[in-house]
């Protein structure tokens, strides 16, 4: 099968293929397109249109969130607006859910190709739009595109996309965990003309809302996002007017420019190489065992990136994510950790860009897969590693390390699909927003931020317990966040958190599970940094809670109940949550950065204080000595890690003889335990510590390690047995520096799979 790399001349129907835009677009040629702009723009001028045009597009989601009644909208801001010039470059994103945005471009580049001609583009249009293999993220995040006209030439874009409440497909709510194929999943729409010379076009409408279990709240979201557009092409046509159609467009122009500018001043700090990461998805369908590789490459040449996922595993059941759900992931990490000082104005980036995925991939996958849960597998799972390998990229320069960000909470949302009949008697069907309280994974000169939400979603929040039960027929127990639950490191992971709730005022609930990274950790550590922990499900039936409230013994933890554990699968359905059943869900934290054995012990004192870590950690992972009273004698602490440090090279050298050292040579940084010590044919790997030799930089610095395979389990302290939930053996592989013992890196890989390169350089 060809790579996306060597079908990017042709363009695809966006049926049976991944829709690929060709370089040069067929477009109409009765479709006029606004180019003129001035080249004589001063920068007063520019920064007042600038900041309105940021400003429009957050006016856009804001109106969106106000006038939509799903919690989807407003809890979860599981939603994004965009602008992007006439030829579909992005101006701006929202800082809402950015992968939304990230497929947006794509979805216009369709329609100018494909509607141009029949049945046109025209002022006072809009299109709605939905389908995977043209550019969605899923079948529930449905965009609604508005070409903005200055007299009779298409000036640019206005988009927005809102996860909807229900559009059809075999499971309430639309995600649909047991499906085997898109036919078992929602409606899917390509680019279709619902607003026609600015009124809503009835017949289209109806056949958008036919499908849907809910279309009372999917035609108030749409009515949302029309507004939303309506909102936000007045406030441009305004500008328009105030300023000249030529002076906005050399803005939006000149910002694009200023991104593309910003961003190829990164790359020249950056030597030429390849960064890469794996981690895993458990379970396509109700009943699978097996774990799913998925792997991501960034190569750097010159001005040019190049991400792949080649060692990516076939598309198979109902994890899937099409080419621009994978593309759209990889651009938030772009976007954050790339252009976050141009405002999320990504497009100058995108010209110096390419994807380069294999198809029938579970993150690129042929038609008609199954991908309506893709945001929360094969997306999130193709989002979070693109933040290490970027970050690892970004470690050689001072001052862009300090942009460096690991991969945060719910790397794989732990989705609880809940249905049923709600407090005033109505249906519902929806899944528990709580996850969305996330975490941010370590940084390279400071921790990570406790429940600090998800990167992806910049001013995301989590919902109010009482919100949640206004809402919805729970109750909740407690919710809180979890010691130990953030990767271990010389800096921490932020914590995440977990939920417990009961039905409330309605017989029963019946809930699905759709999770991943239950037996493997996902939030993986950067640089030998530990992973976060794992998420979990706890269900507990005919439980002794009602007891308890009588006599005011509030809980915890859902440990403390009585009553009977069930074991629940990773793709559950159809199982009954009855009145008395206590249902516990945590989501992954965020993962370490660099070695905890380095951690200062002034945050120890502080974790322990503040309980981000338990004594057990302290001492089993950060070396910590702790005496009767659980205070840190700082002196002992020190000797123990050495002693650590010592008995590793002990119990791993085997007889080897000690390695060379570099000693005097300039080192190069390629990671915050590992250098380049040399240039050219002679570059060599070696300890940052102790520049000790760990061999040439034509080869895998790993192989001269001492490595040490141990239990997935001693990675983070709530990590379980992943025998629980997968067939295939796992472990947690550490290296250490032949000559000093400190770690070097580690990685959580199947056993069965190679050790991981994840760093080639040319210097």
């Amino acid at each position: 099968m060809p790579r996306i790399s060597q079908i990017t001349d042709t363009t695809f129907d966006g049926i049976n293929n991944p829709y690929v835009p060709k370089k040069d677009l067929d477009i109409s040629p009765s479709l006029k397109l606004h180019r003129e702009w001035d080249e004589t723009l001063d920068p007063v001028t520019y920064e007042v249109i600038r900041h309105n045009l940021w400003n429009i597009n957050e006016e856009h989601g804001a109106t969106i969130q106000r006038i939509s009644g799903s919690p989807v909208a407003m809890f979860a801001l599981d939603l994004n607006p965009s602008i992007l010039t006439e030829d579909a470059e992005f101006v701006y994103f929202g800082p809402y859910m950015q992968y939304m945005s990230g497929v947006t471009d794509t979805q216009v580049k369709w329609i100018l190709e494909y509607r141009s001609d029949n049945p046109g583009i025209k002022p006072g249009d809009m299109f709605l739009a939905n389908d995977p293999w043209v550019g969605a993220a899923h079948q529930m995040d449905v965009m609604l595109i508005c070409p903005v006209f200055h007299g009779d030439k298409l000036f640019c874009w206005i988009t927005n996309c809102l996860h909807q409440y229900d559009i059809g497909g075999i499971t309430p709510g639309s995600f649909c965990p047991a499906a085997e194929s898109a036919f078992d999943e929602g409606i899917l729409i390509p680019p279709v003309k619902i607003v026609e010379n600015d009124v809503v076009r009835k017949d289209i409408e109806a056949l958008y809302l036919r499908s849907s279990r809910k279309p009372e709240m999917v035609a108030l979201d749409f009515r949302a996002q029309l507004a939303g557009n309506m909102t936000a092409k007045t406030r441009i046509k305004a500008l328009i007017d105030r300023y000249g159609a030529k002076t906005v467009k050399s803005v939006m122009k000149k910002v694009i420019d200023n991104s593309e500018a910003a961003f190829l001043s990164k790359l020249k700090k950056i030597p030429d190489g390849v960064w890469r990461d794996r981690t895993y998805v458990e379970a396509c369908r109700p009943g699978d065992r097996r774990t799913h590789r998925v792997q991501i490459a960034l190569t750097k040449k010159g001005d040019k990136l190049i991400f792949d996922n080649e060692g990516t595993a076939p598309q198979d059941g109902a994890m899937n994510a099409t080419y621009s759900g994978w593309r759209g992931s990889v651009m938030v990490a772009i976007n954050e950790l790339l252009s976050w000082d141009q405002y999320f104005a990504v497009g100058g980036a995108l010209r110096h860009i390419e994807f380069d995925p294999v198809p029938g991939t579970l993150n690129c996958a042929d038609f008609p897969a199954s991908v309506s849960t893709a945001p929360t597998q094969s997306m999130e799972i193709s989002l979070y590693p693109a933040y290490n390998i970027i970050s690892k990229m970004l470690y050689s320069d001072e001052e862009l390390r300090q942009d460096i960000m690991g991969i945060g909470g719910t790397s794989q949302w732990p989705t609880t699909i809940f249905r049923g009949i709600d407090q005033w008697g109505e249906r519902y069907g929806y899944i528990l927003i709580d996850p969305i309280g996330g975490s941010i994974g370590a940084f390279a000169q400071g921790d990570g931020i406790n429940t600090g939400g998800q990167a992806r979603t910049p001013i995301g929040q989590l919902p109010n317990v009482e919100h949640n039960e206004q809402l919805f027929p729970l109750l909740f127990l407690y919710r809180k966040e979890l010691p130990d639950s953030g990767g271990a490191g010389k800096f921490r992971g932020g914590l995440s958190a977990e939920s417990c709730f009961i039905p409330h005022n309605t017989d029963f609930i019946t809930q699905d599970t759709l999770s991943s990274g239950n037996a493997i950790p996902t939030s993986t550590g950067m640089m030998g940094g530990y992973p976060s922990t794992t998420n979990a499900y706890t269900f507990i039936r005919e439980s002794d809670i009602f007891q308890r409230m009588k006599e005011s013994r509030l809980i915890e933890d859902s440990s403390e109940v009585a009553g009977n554990p069930q074991h629940l699968e990773l793709r559950q359905e159809n199982f009954v949550q009855n009145s008395a059943d206590v249902y516990a869900v945590r989501w992954s934290g965020g993962g370490g950065f660099g070695d905890p054995l380095q951690r200062d012990i002034e945050r120890i004192v502080h974790d322990l204080e503040h309980l981000n870590i338990t004594p057990k950690a302290a001492r089993e992972i950060f070396g910590a000595v702790l005496d009767e009273n659980e205070q840190v004698d700082v002196a002992a602490t020190e000797e123990n890690r050495n002693k650590i440090r010592k008995e590793r090279l002990e119990r791993l050298k085997n007889g080897q003889v000690p390695r060379d050292s570099h000693a005097g040579e300039t080192a190069f940084p390629a990671g915050d335990n590992l250098a380049v010590y040399g240039s050219g044919d002679t570059a060599r790997w070696g300890c940052a510590h102790c520049t000790a030799d760990l061999g040439p930089i034509g080869e895998n610095f790993k192989d001269a390690c001492l490595r040490d395979d141990r239990p997935v389990s001693d990675s983070n302290p709530l990590v379980g047995d992943p025998a629980v939930f997968i067939d295939d053996a796992v472990n947690f592989r550490l290296f250490y520096c032949p000559s000093c013992g400190n770690q070097i890196d580690n990685e959580i890989a199947v056993t069965s799979d190679a050790v991981l390169r994840d760093i080639e350089l040319t210097v």
